[in-house]
């Protein structure tokens, strides 16, 4: 495959992704947060079973069974995606698709902190100016003023946080297990057993609003979980991680067009400059800057992580 071809298909990923969030916004029509994101999950998780168990019978061939102790990782990881999944859909409810899209990107620059905090893992200096200007960013996209928050964008923001320690501790675990399939499927099948079972107990569910929203579960389900993460890992095997993360950082763009062509909404000049601001900072926190070490965030490219390894030599 071409690094070209490879960019196409990470593009079109971030383009599944970014539109992901209006099915998102109408599954809630339909469907409680816990039970919608169980729903699709599942479905998308059905998608990668095939290649999960694939990659897991060569592993098994090529190394020892893993044990117990060691898939336990697989778990914490499911449970953070799916707290962080919920917060999210909690937050779409009574926030636009388009806030939902840009403000979900604050995990970006997340990441790289939670390296340093985590692991002693100083960041680049210019990570600091480029979380402060994401943050104002914010800020614009609100409105320009603090009462333009509402408490969807609240949740949103806090979902970013999870997002965050996610893409922190899928490195470790991936370093360590290896069988990138194997892991997403198994912290899918976590997620989507405890958030169905958590939506079984405490929202209603009927065949009717099944019936009515089977669209949107597809829609998240095939298009966002299953096939949006497979086109991924096949594309950033032909491509380089840095590269990789801008394409994928797309995803918020795409998630605003979408807000705009579909529910209608419109933002203001100074609410299109936040968003702006906010997919600078993501551009320029994940290029590969000199005179540091850069250590990749899983999944989503390059940081600007500084390595200690690196700065000894």
């Amino acid at each position: 495959m071409s690094p070209r071809t490879a960019d196409l298909l990470l593009l079109t990923a971030a383009a599944i992704w970014g539109s992901t969030f209006v099915a998102q916004k109408e599954g809630m029509d339909h469907f409680g947060p816990f039970l919608y994101t169980g729903l699709r999950f599942f479905l998308g998780l059905s998608l990668l079973a095939p290649l999960a168990l694939r990659q897991w019978h060569t592993y098994r061939r090529r190394h020892a069974t893993p044990t117990p102790r060691q898939l336990w990782p697989i778990a914490g990881l499911g449970l953070l995606l799916g707290t962080g999944i919920v917060l999210q859909q909690i937050g779409i409810v009574s926030t636009t698709v388009s806030n939902a899209g840009f403000l979900t990107a604050l995990y970006i620059p997340l990441v790289p902190i939670l390296a340093w905090l985590l692991d002693g893992n100083r960041p680049h200096w210019l990570v600091f100016p480029l979380t402060l200007l994401t943050f104002f960013g914010t800020f614009l996209l609100a409105g320009g003023q603090f009462d333009g928050f509402n408490r969807g964008d609240g949740w949103v923001i806090l979902s970013s946080l999870f997002w965050a320690l996610h893409v922190h501790f899928v490195g470790h675990v991936v370093a360590r297990l290896g069988m990138p399939i194997v892991i997403a499927f198994g912290q899918y099948l976590v997620c989507a057993v405890l958030t169905t079972a958590l939506g079984l107990l405490f929202e209603p569910f009927d065949l009717a609003a099944l019936q009515a929203g089977w669209l949107t579960i597809a829609y998240g389900g095939i298009l966002s979980v299953g096939i949006g993460f497979t086109l991924q890992v096949i594309a950033q095997r032909h491509t380089r991680s840095s590269e990789a993360a801008i394409i994928l950082s797309s995803e918020v763009l795409f998630a605003a067009l979408g807000g705009v062509l579909y529910f209608g909404e419109r933002l203001t000049p100074l609410q299109w400059l936040g968003g702006l601001l906010i997919f600078v900072s993501i551009v320029l926190i994940q290029l590969p800057w000199p005179k540091r070490a850069i250590a990749a965030a899983p999944q989503h490219g390059t940081t600007l992580c500084a390595s200690q390894k690196e700065e000894r030599s």
